[in-house]
C-alpha cells in the first residue's frame, strides 16, 4: 500500500479535497493510506509553542528545529524509506516525472511549513529535500502537500478507470495535451473538426501530436526547451 504522512499544524484539513473523486475513493478501498500528523503535539509549554523569532532579527516567527524534529521522530519510523518532503517556495519544482516515480515507491512524507519557515538545521538533520509546487507564496505547505498527494495517487495501479488514459496527458511526453472534442458535433457555430470524425487512426493520431506539438510552442516553449 503507498503510503502518505504529513506534518501540519493543521490537522484538521486533511483530507479535505483528498477525500472525493479518485484520489477519495482509493482512499476508502485501501489503495493509498493518509496518516496526518499534528506538530503541535510536540509543542512546548503550556501553550505547546511550536514557533519563535528569526536569529538575528527580522519579521515573522520560524518553526522550531527541536519540535519539528521530536514531531518528526515520534510520528515515522527511524528506518523509514520513504522521501522526507518540506513543501517550500525555494524548493526544486515538482513535475509530473517526480509524480511518477514517488508513485513507483512505497509512499512520501510531507513536511508542510508555516509562518517564515522552519529552523534551517532540521533540514540538514533530518535530511530533507525542498520542493516547490510553482513560483508563489502560500500560507503553507498543506495545499500543496494535497496537490502532491493527488497527482501521486492517481497514478496508482488501480486508481484510474482505465491503466493508460495518463499516457497522452499534459507532460507526459513533454508536451501538453492536444484538445478534446465531444458531442453534440456542431454546438454555438464551432465544429468538431473533420479528421477526429474520419475514422482513419492514422491521420488522427498525427493531427493530435500535431496540435500537441502547436499548444506546447505557443503556451509553454520552456518545455521543448528542456527536451
Amino acid at each position: 500500500m503507498w503510503r502518505a504522512t504529513v506534518f501540519t499544524l493543521f490537522p484538521e484539513m486533511f483530507p479535505g479535497p483528498l477525500r472525493v473523486s479518485l484520489s477519495g475513493e482509493a482512499l476508502s478501498r485501501g489503495i493509498w493510506a493518509l496518516n496526518v500528523q499534528d506538530i503541535r503535539a510536540h509543542g512546548l509549554g503550556r501553550h505547546r509553542a511550536v514557533d519563535d523569532t528569526p536569529a538575528g532579527g527580522g519579521p515573522g516567527m520560524v518553526i522550531r528545529a527541536d519540535v519539528l524534529g521530536a514531531s518528526l521522530d515520534g510520528g515515522i519510523d527511524q528506518d523509514d524509506k520513504r522521501p522526507r518532503l518540506l513543501l517550500s517556495p525555494r524548493g526544486a519544482p515538482f513535475t509530473q516525472t517526480r509524480a511518477r516515480a514517488l508513485a513507483s515507491g512505497e509512499g512520501v512524507v510531507l513536511i508542510c511549513g508555516r509562518f517564515e519557515g522552519v529552523d534551517e538545521r532540521i533540514i540538514a538533520a533530518r535530511h530533507l529535500e525542498e520542493i516547490s509546487i510553482g513560483d508563489y507564496v502560500l500560507s503553507g505547505g498543506e495545499i500543496a502537500a494535497m496537490v502532491m498527494c493527488d497527482a501521486c495517487v492517481r497514478l496508482l495501479p488501480g486508481v484510474m478507470g482505465a491503466e493508460d488514459s495518463h499516457i497522452e496527458e499534459s507532460f507526459e511526453a513533454g508536451l501538453l495535451e492536444y484538445p478534446h472534442f465531444t458531442r453534440p458535433r456542431t454546438w454555438e457555430g464551432y465544429e468538431i473538426p473533420e479528421v477526429l470524425l474520419s475514422g482513419d487512426h492514422a491521420k488522427i493520431k498525427a493531427w493530435r501530436e500535431a496540435e500537441a506539438l502547436r499548444i506546447t510552442q505557443e503556451r509553454r516553449p520552456d518545455l521543448l526547451k528542456r527536451s
